[in-house]
């Protein structure tokens, strides 16, 4: 127990944390993605899935069971990301002998930026995507267990579409740069995938950008209805 606290608390440590929970979390949102996309195949297959979701295990396990402990290990796993975030960065800013002096790569500075704030979006999007499409008190016409309704009465509204893609771009940027450090963080960084790993991170990042928004695209266009 000794050894796996001092691990914990050295910078490589929470490091390997943060790529371990960034990469469950990142199979999260391709699992999500996948699933929105059935709202392409009508209210039937889009409302049988998410009944599917809250029946998994079932009987088994009570109602709504497993979904609830996947809830609780993906809050833990958000929890230690961002901790794991905070403490580097003020590890990082204590360390720093002169803190106003202008750093030379200036696309590592950008993209450190870009994860901080990005976080900060992403964390209080989850609080508005909850309220708007899980427990209903930020949409004007929720309906308790009509998930097709829900989805395409929201993404009707301009505004609601402007806040997901503001949402999605943040997340966008936060997956292209730690799925390009991930590899590193894990001592999985051969010479011949040092090419590969930005187009790799870049062709993720975009494709669930792209997953993503397809739908609401559709929707405020008219075409899903």
């Amino acid at each position: 127990m000794t050894r796996e606290v001092s691990l914990y608390r050295s910078s490589v440590g929470k490091k390997v944390l943060m790529a371990l929970t960034g990469l469950f979390l990142v199979l999260f949102l391709l699992g999500h993605m996948l699933g929105n996309l059935k709202v392409l195949q009508g209210p039937e297959a889009f409302n049988a899935y998410a009944e599917w979701i809250r029946e998994v295990g079932y009987p088994a396990v009570p109602h709504l069971g497993a979904l609830w402990a996947f809830r609780v290990l993906l809050l833990v796993a958000v929890a230690v990301h961002v901790l794991a975030a905070v403490r580097l960065w003020r590890a990082a800013r204590n360390a720093r002998p002169e803190r106003y002096r202008k750093p030379k790569d200036l696309s590592f500075s950008y993209a450190s930026r870009t994860m901080r704030w990005g976080g900060v979006i992403i964390g209080l999007f989850v609080v508005y995507h909850i309220l708007h499409f899980t427990t209903g008190q930020a949409h004007t016409d929720f309906i308790h267990g009509d998930v097709y309704h829900n989805y395409v009465v929201a993404f009707q509204r301009p505004l609601v579409f402007l806040v997901y893609v503001v949402a999605q771009g943040a997340l966008c940027l936060h997956l292209y740069h730690g799925l390009w450090s991930v590899t590193q963080t894990l001592g999985g960084n051969p010479p011949w995938l040092e090419a590969l790993r930005r187009p790799l991170a870049a062709i993720v990042a975009l494709g669930i950008f792209g997953g993503f928004l397809l739908p609401p695209v559709l929707v405020l266009a008219g075409v899903i209805a």
